[in-house]
């Protein structure tokens, strides 16, 4: 895997947003995506990591596969790790750690597993093993088959490097990024979210229709491999596409708190010029001046059986408002719960199957324009 080899990118997303991720690697520019359980692969070299990383709203990582190679016992494991060209991949002044996952193998202990692939490259490479490093080699070993990869992007990739202040259960970026896409949002219209949080909906479209990279502020893992250039990558950085954009982009909350994070996060993000953020209930909601958009929210789902009961009137305001009030918009609501979602009276389109998010599984419920 030197700096000019081609070799598989696999780029991660939750289990059921892969399609949404294909679409926006293709749109990218990226040549032969293709979706598979988790995410999408595409080939490419090292300038193709790299601007996944910065580029990619929907991926929550980038890995890099380095090897793949039949193993059964862990002597075997070990010298086919020796095998790898790891003087090529990684300094030996930079600590890293291994992370195994086993599946329906004769290895089954991802503790061994790791401490063999450990030993490989420190013994080849000389690098010290760290359980705080930075640098992250993954193993995956399924069917006696292993994939090893190098984590490219360090932190997920939601974490975007501008966002500082959060609110409880939060959407992250790229999963809201792909939720936006789903409901057709392609920066060209307004978008308003009437339970805005922290402001994740409002920044992502932002950012979109202003076409300002995700990654534009942080640091990546591959920052830290033998394989990178630092010229060629500040080259990258610099070429910007960004634009200003048509329309405006809204969020409200009933929460005081909430405004000003949202606030916050977008001077960092550098969109306030294009988002605005007021303090307002569901049921005091107005539609901006303008061309009609979308509407998406990640409603509250309420866990115990009272707090469903309770949410139900919440739920049937906002329908009511919407429907009174937005004739022309689209609506998308992320929730867990189907009863919640047709509380509202809304005229959702068929849903699609759940999408894992926090330990929870919610659904995109979409309208089509409101009449």
């Amino acid at each position: 895997m030197t700096k000019n080899r081609h070799f598989e990118i696999f780029l991660a997303t939750s289990p059921g947003l892969e399609d949404m991720l294909c679409a926006e690697v293709k749109l990218k520019g990226f040549r032969q995506p293709k979706v598979v359980p988790g995410g999408v692969t595409m080939r490419g070299g090292w300038p193709e990591v790299w601007r996944a990383n910065l580029w990619v709203r929907g991926a929550s990582r980038v890995l890099a596969r380095v090897a793949q190679f039949r193993a059964e016992y862990l002597n075997q494991l070990e010298l086919r790790s020796k095998e790898i060209p790891w003087s090529e991949l990684l300094k030996p002044d930079v600590p890293f750690q291994v992370e195994v996952s086993c599946s329906s193998s004769r290895i089954y202990h991802s503790g061994a597993a790791a401490e063999r692939i450990s030993k490989a490259i420190t013994e080849t490479l000389g690098a010290p093993n760290s359980e705080t490093a930075p640098v992250i080699v993954r193993a995956r070993i399924e069917n006696n088959f292993c994939t090893l990869s190098l984590d490219t992007s360090g932190d997920l990739l939601h974490r975007r490097g501008h966002k500082e202040a959060v609110n409880r259960a939060p959407m992250r970026e790229t999963m809201a990024s792909l939720f936006l896409r789903k409901c057709g949002y392609t920066g060209q219209e307004p978008v308003l979210d009437p339970m805005c949080g922290s402001g994740t909906f409002v920044i992502e479209a932002a950012e979109i229709a202003a076409r300002l990279n995700p990654g534009r502020s942080r640091q990546f893992a591959f920052e830290r491999f033998a394989t990178f250039d630092s010229a060629a990558w500040e080259q990258m950085r610099e070429v910007k596409s960004q634009r200003t954009p048509e329309f405006h982009f809204y969020g409200s909350d009933r929460d005081a708190g909430a405004i000003a994070m949202s606030k916050a996060n977008a001077e960092r993000a550098d969109v306030t010029a294009y988002t605005t953020f007021s303090q307002a209930t569901v049921s005091d909601i107005t539609p901006p001046a303008g061309p009609p958009g979308l509407v998406i929210l990640n409603a509250p789902y309420g866990t115990r059986l009272g707090d469903k009961k309770k949410l139900s009137a919440l739920y049937r305001a906002l329908g009511t408002r919407l429907l009174e009030h937005f004739k022309g918009w689209r609506v998308g609501i992320i929730t867990t719960e189907k009863s919640l979602a047709h509380a509202s009276g809304l005229p959702f389109l068929p849903t699609s199957a759940p999408i894992p998010h926090g330990g929870l599984k919610v659904f995109l419920f979409q309208t089509d324009v409101l009449k």
